[in-house]
């Protein structure tokens, strides 16, 4: 029997005033698996985050977290999840251990140092890093810090907004390591972006967003990166078109 998805949109409407800024969407993302949501500035990428999470009531349509539906139900859809926005914001004067210890705290969660310092190490963050205080961390050690805190959590599933905007190659190479750790621990990951490197990289879904419209959805196995380019911008530049299969 098959499993039901994770993370689901099911024909999920979203308006702000007149303006319709999700339009009928259907998107699955199952266990063990990434969707990489692509889109222009004001496509509905983060609105469809922010549905997930709750913060969004939807016109009709659901979104749903684990089976709950997150606009009836907002605080035990969010119990399921981690969430990893653009900029992670931590407490700068306390090291990566104590600002994970700390976050995890807050969520009645009990670490010691050494559980800390094993979930950093599987986030990629180096030992010498770990007890530096944040003040003086890259953006790319502060993502791996909050992979760290979403991993501690256990959350079924992860959003991730532009995680990889501002990195530098090497960075983005590295948290897309760590992505993949994450997808094969078995969350859900569903990964709001601009980066069709990255999108590549980690997702096994593709999916393109414009204006609400979901118009295409692509199979990242059996795209080449030129081919994705393609796509992407000839949707961008024309008009709407009907959702591969």
């Amino acid at each position: 029997m098959t499993r039901a998805p994770i993370l689901e949109a099911r024909c999920l409407t979203v308006r702000r005033g007149n303006r319709v800024t999700l339009n009928a969407l259907n998107l699955a993302v199952h266990a063990g698996s990434v969707y990489a949501l692509l889109g222009g500035n004001g496509a509905g990428k983060t609105t469809t985050l922010n549905s997930l999470l709750g913060f969004v009531q939807a016109a009709s349509g659901q979104a749903v977290v684990d089976g709950i539906d997150a606009s009836v139900k907002p605080q035990e859809a969010r119990s399921r999840l981690a969430y990893l926005p653009e900029n992670v914001a931590l407490y700068p004067y306390l090291t990566g251990v104590e600002n994970l210890r700390y976050f995890c705290m807050l969520s009645d969660l009990s670490l010691t140092k050494g559980q800390a310092r094993e979930l950093l190490n599987g986030s990629g963050l180096s030992a010498e890093a770990q007890d530096r205080k944040v003040a003086l961390y890259s953006k790319g050690m502060r993502q791996k810090v909050g992979l760290a805190i979403a991993q501690a959590r256990q959350a079924r599933a992860m959003l991730l907004d532009e995680p990889t905007s501002g990195l530098d190659p090497s960075a983005a190479n590295e948290f897309a390591h760590s992505i993949l750790a994450a997808r094969r621990s078995g969350m859900a990951i569903l990964m709001a972006t601009h980066d069709l490197f990255n999108a590549l990289q980690v997702a096994d879904r593709i999916g393109i967003l414009k204006e609400g419209n979901l118009v295409a959805e692509l199979d990242a196995r059996n795209v080449a990166h030129d081919e994705l380019e393609a796509i992407y911008l000839r949707h961008a530049r024309g008009g709407m078109e009907a959702v591969n299969p």
